[in-house]
């Protein structure tokens, strides 16, 4: 799937804060893609939507600084290691509940990082 040129150029100017919130909104639109994949009865298109959202999970955990986050950073990569078994769980049993609930992990992470994206940039330089 390609990007456009728009997406292109607010991928390669964004911040690092805004990248993951890129991120964590594609995630989102791959769950809610899965699910809707799942009503649908498109086996193949569910399967390719929680992959999606498992390559971006992984993106998300591997860009953790466990040195700099400490118990923070821990207990961001073990949601991330959660988030990951339930989408397994929602691909082999076809069901729509992990989905959702993964759905809704990721959306209160997004929340999360909206709000720090929206605090002055004083705020941040002090953490």
């Amino acid at each position: 799937m390609a990007i456009n040129p728009y997406e292109q150029n607010r991928i390669l100017e964004a911040s690092p804060v805004e990248l993951v919130r890129i991120l964590y909104t594609a995630a989102e639109r791959a769950v809610g893609d899965a699910r809707e994949y799942l009503r649908a009865g498109d086996i193949a298109g569910r399967s390719r939507a929680i992959t999606k959202a498992q390559m971006i999970l992984f993106e998300l955990a591997g860009s953790v600084d466990r040195n700099r986050g400490g118990k923070m950073a821990d207990r961001l990569i073990a949601l991330y290691d959660y988030m990951l078994g339930r989408l397994t769980e929602a691909n082999v049993q076809q069901e729509d509940a992990p989905l959702a609930e993964v759905g809704e992990l990721l959306n209160t992470l997004d929340e999360g990082w909206r709000s720090v994206a929206e605090e002055p940039e004083p705020a941040l330089a002090a953490r």
